[in-house]
């Protein structure tokens, strides 16, 4: 598949080089232009592209950059996506450790759901509760005892489809976790945010979940 990537942090960069190992064609793009990016190219192959040119062509496009900075995307940036491309959202809002204050969020709207309001296209909450690591060291093969999953809401379901198959191909268990509407059951400070358990462990943590948003993580 054709896979783009807007930001190379952690999540970003080892998200770059596990789809590139697995054959994929990865661009990946950050704010700072793809001449920073060199290193990362050289290393896994992806091509280092401007953020503006990263969503071109994709079948996937991951979204990983921090909250605040959703705003300053340019806009139409999804706009080289296909039409059914999957837009996956891997971002956290955390107001008091880095983006300060997000009125919509704070007034009951889930992350993802103010993130797709602003990339303008229908978004899937992924990847937003792993470290990024573990992406490099907790893979194993389907039908292994005691996988790791990762939960996935999202209101397409053929967007989910696609991002769940990716996730199992990267050696996950992926875990239907409802619509976007839910998602805050895989939000800072809930029972599957940074859990590293199989598929039973993540559908009881999503369960157990509390819709009131722990006090550090509320602005």
């Amino acid at each position: 598949m054709k896979i783009g990537i807007i930001g190379a942090g952690n999540i970003g960069g080892n998200l770059t080089r596990r789809l590139t190992a697995l054959g994929h064609d990865v661009s990946v793009a950050n704010s700072r232009g793809p001449e920073t990016l060199a290193d990362l190219a050289a290393e896994t192959g992806a091509k280092a592209v401007p953020a503006t040119e990263a969503a071109q062509g994709a079948d996937i496009v991951v979204v990983t950059i921090p909250e605040k900075r959703i705003p300053d995307l340019p806009a139409g940036i999804l706009d080289g996506a296909g039409p059914d491309a999957a837009i996956v959202d891997t971002g956290n809002y955390y107001p008091q450790q880095r983006d300060g204050r997000i009125d919509a969020i704070e007034a009951g709207l889930t992350e993802s759901q103010w993130v797709e309001q602003h990339l303008g296209r229908p978004v899937v909450k992924a990847f937003n509760g792993i470290y990024a690591a573990h992406l490099l060291e907790k893979h194993q093969p389907a039908g292994t005892p005691g996988r790791m999953a990762l939960p996935v809401a999202g209101d397409d379901p053929a967007a989910k489809a696609k991002v769940m198959a990716l996730i199992d191909e990267l050696g996950f268990d992926p875990v239907d976790a409802g619509s976007l509407a839910e998602s805050w059951r895989q939000q800072p400070g809930t029972p599957v945010y940074g859990a590293q358990t199989d598929a039973d462990g993540v559908r009881a943590a999503l369960a157990e979940a509390s819709p009131q948003r722990p006090s550090e993580f509320t602005a």
